[in-house]
Order: C-alpha cells, then sequence, then structure tokens
C-alpha cells in the first residue's frame, strides 16, 4: 500500500490503545517500519533514538538475530502448542523453571498469560479463588495506590487509579480501593522514612476500615510507570509488604514494568529482599519481540487452590495461548541475553550515566524534578520550580514536548502531566546515552523558545531578560 493508503486505511479501521479516537483520525498514524539496536525508522524515512523501549518493553533493543533464529527454529519445530488436556511444550516448561530459579525464593509456581493486563486479571482470579478455597469468601476488597498502573482488563482497570481508564467504564468496583502514591516530589514529609510510615499508616488505616476479614490484597509496583514514574524510598517495598503480612493480607508486586533489568536486577523485588506471595511479569520477559505476560505464584497460594474444596474438579481458568511455545522460545533466548550476553550488567553499568545526564537537566527552566532507579526515569515539568506548580492543561505542553522530540530524533513518553518518562534499552552505550541528552536538551530549549511557554514560567521576565542579555 502506498503511504496515503496505509493512513487511512489506518484512519478507517485500526482501533489504537489509549488515545482519543478523533483526535486520531485527524491526526493520522505515525508509520514505523523498521528498528535496529536502540533506533526506529518510520516509513517516511526518519530515524529516531527510541528512549522509551517501544512501550518498556524492547529491554534488549531492537534487531537481535539470536532472538530471530530462536523463534523461527520453533517456528518450525512446534509453532503451537495447548496447555490444556495436560499438554505441555519444552520451551514453556523450561522458561517457568528458570523463573522460579531467578525470582524472589517465595515464589515457586509459574502461570503464563499474553502480557501484563491478563497477567493481572489472572491474579486477580487466583486470588479470588484462593480465598474461597480456603474458606475465607468474605476475603474480597483489594487495595491499590493511586497513580497506579494495573493493566485495562475489565477488572484489573479499576486496581488502575488513572482516570482514563476508569472514564465510561463502571471502575473502580466498590471492592477497590486506593491509597496514596509514595510521590516524594507532591508531598512535604520530614524525610524518606516518614514518607514509609506514611504509606504503612495509610495501609494500615484501609484495612481497618474494611475490615481485616474482607480484605485480599495490596497490589503495587515497586516504582510507579505509567502513573508518572513515581520511585518511592528504599526501604518502602520492604515496608508495605512486612504490613502486609502483619495485617494477614496477599502482597502482590506488578513488576510488568520493573522487571528483567529496568531497575538492575533482574526484578526490583531483589534490591530489598521482598517476597511477594504473588507477581506479575510481561514486557521484558520477552523484551516486546512476542507476546508473553506471567504471575509467578507462592506455594502456599498454590496448595490453597489445588486443594480446595473437591480435588479432582478443575481450576476453570485458562488461555488459549498460555505458555505459547513461540513466545516461550524467546522468552529462553532473551533470559540468555540479560544474563550470558551480558544485558543485565551493562544496564547497571550505564545506569549512573543515565541518572547524570537527568540530574543535569534540573537546571532547565522548564524541569522541577528528576527521578530514577536503574534505567526507569522521569523528569516533571513545572511554571515554577519554588511552588512546583505544573503547566495549564490548555497549554497542552505534554503534545509540543512529543511533537519537537520527534523532530529531533528522539521518542520518549510525554505524560499528560507534563512528565517526561524514559525507559532506554538495556543495549545502550554511552555515546548513545550522549546523544539521547543533546536531543532531549535541545527539545526542551525548542519548547521553552515558544512566547507561550516562556510566558507561563514564573520569573518570565527576568528569564527573557537573562536570554537577550
Amino acid at each position: 500500500m502506498s503511504i496515503p493508503s496505509l493512513i487511512e486505511a489506518d484512519r478507517r479501521h485500526l482501533i489504537h490503545p489509549v488515545v482519543s479516537y478523533r483526535a486520531h483520525e485527524a491526526r493520522g498514524v505515525t508509520v514505523l517500519e523498521s528498528a535496529q539496536g536502540v533506533f526506529l525508522r518510520d516509513i517516511d524515512g526518519n530515524e529516531l533514538l527510541d528512549a522509551f523501549s517501544g512501550l518498556w518493553c524492547v529491554n534488549t533493543g531492537y534487531g537481535h538475530q539470536s532472538i530471530v533464529d530462536a523463534a523461527t527454529k520453533q517456528l518450525a519445530r512446534l509453532p503451537y502448542a495447548t496447555g490444556y488436556f495436560h499438554f505441555g511444550s519444552e520451551p514453556a516448561i523450561e522458561l517457568a523453571a528458570q523463573l522460579v530459579e531467578l525470582s524472589p525464593a517465595s515464589l515457586q509456581h509459574v502461570y503464563f498469560t499474553l502480557g501484563g493486563s491478563d497477567a493481572v486479571d489472572s491474579a486477580l482470579r487466583f486470588i479470588t479463588h484462593y480465598y474461597n478455597a480456603t474458606g475465607r469468601p468474605s476475603k474480597k476488597h483489594l487495595i491499590a495506590l493511586q497513580r497506579g498502573y494495573h493493566g485495562s482488563s475489565s477488572i484489573g482497570a479499576g486496581l488502575t487509579a488513572l482516570p482514563a481508564f476508569h472514564r465510561h467504564f463502571d471502575v473502580p468496583l466498590p471492592t477497590q480501593h486506593h491509597i496514596a502514591s509514595p510521590y516524594g516530589y507532591r508531598n512535604d514529609f520530614a524525610d524518606d522514612a516518614a514518607l514509609i510510615s506514611a504509606s504503612v499508616a495509610a495501609l494500615e488505616a484501609k484495612v481497618a476500615q474494611l475490615g481485616a476479614d474482607n480484605v485480599a490484597a495490596f497490589f503495587c509496583e515497586p516504582i510507579q510507570g505509567s502513573g508518572g514514574v513515581i520511585v518511592p524510598p528504599v526501604g518502602w517495598l520492604k515496608a508495605m509488604r512486612e504490613a502486609c503480612r502483619k495485617l494477614d493480607i496477599l502482597f502482590v508486586a506488578d513488576e510488568v514494568i520493573t522487571g528483567f533489568g529496568r531497575t538492575g536486577p533482574l526484578f526490583a523485588c531483589e534490591a530489598e529482599g521482598v517476597q511477594p506471595d504473588l507477581m506479575t511479569v510481561a514486557k521484558g520477559l520477552t523484551a516486546g519481540y512476542a507476546p508473553m505476560g506471567a504471575v509467578l505464584m507462592s506455594d502456599a497460594v498454590y496448595q490453597g487452590i489445588a486443594d480446595g474444596g473437591d480435588g479432582s474438579a478443575a481450576i476453570g481458568h485458562g488461555h488459549t495461548y498460555s505458555a505459547h511455545p513461540v513466545s516461550a522460545a524467546i522468552g529462553l533466548e532473551v533470559m540468555r541475553l540479560y544474563h550470558e550476553g551480558g544485558l543485565l550488567a551493562n544496564g547497571i553499568a550505564r545506569a549512573p550515566r543515565f541518572a547524570r545526564g537527568l540530574d543535569a537537566l534540573l537546571a532547565h527552566p522548564l524541569v522541577g524534578d528528576s527521578r530514577h532507579r536503574g534505567l526507569l526515569g522521569a523528569l516533571e515539568l513545572v511554571s515554577d520550580k519554588e511552588t512546583r506548580r505544573g503547566f495549564e492543561a490548555s497549554l497542552k505542553l505534554p503534545d509540543r514536548i512529543a511533537a519537537a522530540a520527534y523532530a529531533n530524533g528522539l521518542v520518549f513518553r510525554a505524560f499528560g502531566d507534563n512528565i517526561l518518562g524514559f525507559a532506554p534499552a538495556l543495549s545502550y552505550t554511552e555515546s548513545e546515552f550522549d546523544l539521547l541528552f543533546e536531543r532531549l536538551e535541545k527539545t526542551l530549549d525548542d519548547v521553552l523558545a515558544q512566547t507561550d511557554v516562556r510566558t507561563a514560567l514564573k520569573g518570565s521576565i527576568e528569564f527573557k531578560r537573562t536570554a537577550a542579555a
């Protein structure tokens, strides 16, 4: 198809995720054609440095021939194997065993899904089954964090705490609740310990309000991704896990974004020795080369489900493509690249360069906060650094930032509340980081040069005089 024909066909037929349909129809699609390393190429031939790993997922970078070869070999040998009727495939069994070996010791069982949303949905179904099967049917209430993201399934979208995922979808459900995000920049805690104490107290208060016998689980991301890359202080995750243990509720770590080296170790839970009852993963599991997610489950939860009621009855949860052999073969090769291929080590080695680049931009007139862990980070833009006041939505600053970045050959996430998200591949080199921050600073400068943006800044007159001088 010609480029105009592709754009028109997309406009007429293809529904895109999380977008205004009318705005997309008016704008038209940007067609990506190819990718290699950490660079994308669109259908017009523009080369773009990807600073977001696709959608937090292409942790390996693009174009690894060994991944292509693993998929091709498996496609030729066994392109599909159902997990129903007691069937299985070698790659899926091996990948499950590897995940158990490398994940926190509390997690001993793996259920494969197609991605993060249905991993969360599966976890919710398993939790419901577990409490019903073990004679505690009143434990139905779920607690998550404000600004949290747990996918967009029919139930999981209610645990997500972002307005777009609730509007017109009849969620959150009455059994879904949210406590304050550990958002240090938008609070005035005396120190990290005070923030951690406040989070624990909020969880305890919510459980007390609902009744401990009615609360099933607490869901959280070790670092909140789509909510604006909210990085809690070290010790927060451990404290919340211990609070769940004392409250007798399950602790579910959503590592869909933070897993597979994104924050340094293979899983963010490792950094604090946290042992979840369940953990959801996806994205970096196959580095985006094929759809796959997983729920990792403790033996206590597994045994509770297996032994509940009639032990011979089928557990009625499954997906046609669960444990897909091609996705699993890709996952095995991706795991090899993380470890034997040195990608985890490279990500850890490059993290200080990434941190320095983000922190250096605190000097920019638009930037109020820099936050990061490993190769996951964000800049928050403000119109007044003293009060941390953001920009008015009418200014459409995120759209301007995204457009300027594209013009400068750079792709990252410009969130709707003036937060810029970054998740570079673990394969990034020093020179590629140099290029990222060169293009990012130019992008910020280009947007700052727009008259109405300068006018929105506190002290804009003084800034213009300084710039003119």
